[in-house]
């Protein structure tokens, strides 16, 4: 099960090379139920996700970056990249902060997960995290890799 809340952040922290960094490249099979491959860094993944906005099931398996490279090709819409930085909050939490590349440059989110749903309700996120925008379908992935852009469009 994962249990994450989604903000948009009003301020990066200066010196991300601080953090541990993720360079993703991820790709959508199927929109509905999810079913994403994704690069994180030199590990390759095949990734199903049950329906929900903050709680939903979801499952990981292994690719090889040969079978990674084969069904990225046949993604629809749009291929997402981004940068991830983990952020300890302060609280024993980790904010996976997202600076997104390439089509949609200069969008950035931030997401917690939490081991409840309990624990995701009761969080209070530090004031650089702004909006939560964990129930708007607008902010998730899997959406952003459907959406139409025209040519000078870069963001959401």
């Amino acid at each position: 099960m994962e249990i994450e809340r989604k903000f948009l952040v009003s301020d990066i922290p200066s010196d991300l090379t601080q953090y541990k960094c993720h360079l993703i490249e991820q790709g959508y099979l199927s929109t509905k139920p999810v079913v994403r491959v994704r690069k994180d860094n030199d590990s390759y993944w095949l990734t199903y996700k049950g329906g929900g906005m903050m709680a939903r099931e979801e499952y990981n398996l292994p690719l090889t970056k040969e079978s990674y490279e084969h069904l990225i090709k046949k993604a629809d819409g749009n291929i997402i990249t981004k940068h991830r930085y983990e952020i300890p909050d302060g609280t024993g939490k980790t904010i996976e902060l997202d600076i997104f590349d390439g089509l949609f440059e200069g969008t950035i989110f931030a997401e917690v997960e939490f081991d409840s749903i309990e624990e995701a309700n009761s969080y209070i996120p530090p004031s650089w995290l702004t909006k939560d925008v964990t129930h708007e379908k607008a902010y998730h992935n899997s959406h952003m890799s459907q959406k139409k852009l025209n040519k000078t469009e870069k963001n959401i």
